[in-house]
């Protein structure tokens, strides 16, 4: 996956076994954060289901670990289920909070796009959950991404609402409207 990772860390197809430490990290989301609109943490059956629904599409579910703690995870989906948007995916990414500006998220990111584009997508899209999440904002920024526009006040958590911002990136060069 990642040929350089920083600091150690290893990036690789996620297996049955991570199931409980993925859960536990998006339930920290879920609970604490705004990058997930849930607000009930979906237990380890459920986040099974989801992981073996990408997976059977063909598409990389990954994790990132370091001396063989899991410390984060990210995965791509279809951004929309209509057969139009069949070469554009929507990624996801969590990582432990604990684990943050480590350098995790860029290495599961990279690996991410750098694996959706040998299976030939055109777009990458990130919904980013609240406006003010400057961490993964500068996290796909980094990454290529630029902002296509801010949905603003779309969803309703803790109590306030909160705007959804969308990235885009060109995962290649088959990504030109010519094509």
């Amino acid at each position: 996956m990642s040929e350089h990772p920083p600091g150690g860390i290893h990036v690789r197809a996620s297996g049955p076994d991570d199931l409980a430490a993925i859960q536990a990290i998006y339930a920290k989301h879920v609970l604490t954060g705004l990058g997930s609109f849930e607000e009930a943490p979906p237990d380890a059956a459920e986040m099974a289901r989801r992981r073996a629904a990408v997976i059977g599409l063909g598409l990389p579910w990954l994790v990132a670990e370091r001396n063989g703690r899991l410390l984060g995870y990210c995965y791509a989906h279809p951004y929309h289920t209509r057969s139009a948007y069949r070469f554009t995916l929507e990624d996801a990414i969590y990582i432990d909070p604990e684990a943050r500006r480590g350098g995790v998220g860029r290495a599961l990111l990279g690996s991410l796009l750098d694996e959706t584009a040998r299976l030939g997508y055109r777009h990458m899209i990130a919904v980013i959950g609240d406006s003010g999440n400057a961490g993964s904002i500068a996290l796909h920024a980094r990454a290529g991404f630029r902002m296509v526009g801010t949905l603003e006040a779309v969803g309703f958590k803790f109590g306030r609402w909160v705007d959804v911002v969308l990235m885009q990136r060109d995962l290649g060069p088959q990504a030109s409207a010519e094509a």
